[in-house]
């Protein structure tokens, strides 16, 4: 019998760092519907840094949480809807609660990989709502299998429902995504997945040695579309476990056709793999801090590889965007 593997696809979310979070509610209806009629299982929504993040710190988005939650609830009937959640950001009474409200059926509950702790109550209101909870663990290159386990093991015991780790800066080769996943595989009594980025070309590769280390779950998204040099491409994926004999559901002609609508629909140009981004990845820095680090460089006459590589030092996560302008005023202080 096939193995199963269950897509979840944040074209709609993460896809918005590509445009600058200005994705428009034509886009959001325009992929729903394409994504619904592909048979994609789980359609992830909202600002690039979820839900509450819209902000002058972190990008401003061209529609409102309640904006996109509700487009996109109206377009989707098979299809889950899923939101991506960081406690800071989105807080409980205003934003989850109001997400519950308009219709979300899948709460993915994320923190930095070291910082599970702050997750539980989202967890648990998520669950209390009767709503479908994921734990996920950002920039997963910065801790051990076994603290990741550990990590892990704390949003399971909080109600987590399966456990997804982010390959945020595309830092991984495939060897750091085996031992990483069969650590959770054995450790956990739940799902786990694995969401790639693809700064160094191995978001497929890493995706399909995420499975076979165990993984039941696989992110991905339409053209790449992502933050820096995008995400594991998912009609590439779909592609790629029919012929491997992965059974995902998806009609790989219908997810053909969505990602000529997006192509169309979202920006004329698809992420790629630019230098910065490469250096991103060899970095271990977040790929969404590819614009605004290009903006610093420029502005303080220094090399943009040269701020990365600073940041990459300080272990500088998402959020963090104010290290971007200290990195680069040290370096040009460094010049003389």
């Amino acid at each position: 019998m096939a193995k199963k593997i269950l897509i979840s696809d944040p074209t709609l979310r993460d896809g918005n760092h590509a445009v600058r979070h200005q994705l428009s509610r034509d886009s959001f209806i325009a992929y729903c519907q394409a994504a619904e009629a592909a048979g994609v299982p789980i359609v992830e929504v909202g600002h690039g840094n979820g839900l509450g993040a819209s902000s002058l710190l972190v990008g401003e988005c061209s529609l409102s949480d309640e904006d996109i939650l509700s487009t996109a609830r109206q377009h989707l009937q098979r299809s889950l809807l899923g939101i991506h959640v960081i406690p800071g950001f989105c807080t409980i009474r205003k934003d989850l609660s109001r997400a519950v409200e308009l219709g979300v059926d899948l709460f993915r509950i994320a923190a930095h990989c070291t910082e599970a702790d702050i997750t539980d109550r989202h967890i648990a209101y998520a669950r209390e709502a009767g709503k479908q909870a994921w734990g996920v663990l950002m920039m997963s290159h910065m801790a051990s299998p076994a603290v990741l386990l550990e990590e892990a093991k704390k949003m399971e015991s909080y109600g987590a429902e399966a456990i997804v780790i982010m390959d945020s800066a595309g830092a991984y080769f495939p060897a750091d995504v085996h031992e990483r996943i069969s650590t959770l595989v054995q450790g956990l009594n739940i799902p786990v997945g694995f969401h790639g980025h693809n700064n160094l070309g191995m978001a497929i590769i890493n995706s399909v040695t995420a499975v076979e280390a165990g993984a039941s779950i696989i992110d991905g998204t339409i053209r790449g579309f992502g933050a820096g040099a995008g995400n594991t491409q998912l009609e590439v994926l779909v592609a790629v476990f029919e012929r491997l004999g992965f059974e995902t559901g998806i009609d790989l002609y219908k997810i053909l056709d969505a990602a000529d609508v997006a192509e169309k629909t979202f920006n004329p140009v698809a992420p790629s793999i630019s230098p910065l981004s490469i250096v991103s990845g060899l970095a271990g820095v977040f790929s969404g801090f590819a614009k605004p680090v290009a903006r610093a460089a420029a502005d303080y006459q220094v090399d943009a590889r040269d701020i990365f590589f600073g940041l990459g030092k300080r272990n500088a996560v998402a959020g963090q965007e104010s290290l971007i302008i200290e990195v680069a005023r040290e370096l040009a202080a460094a010049k003389g």
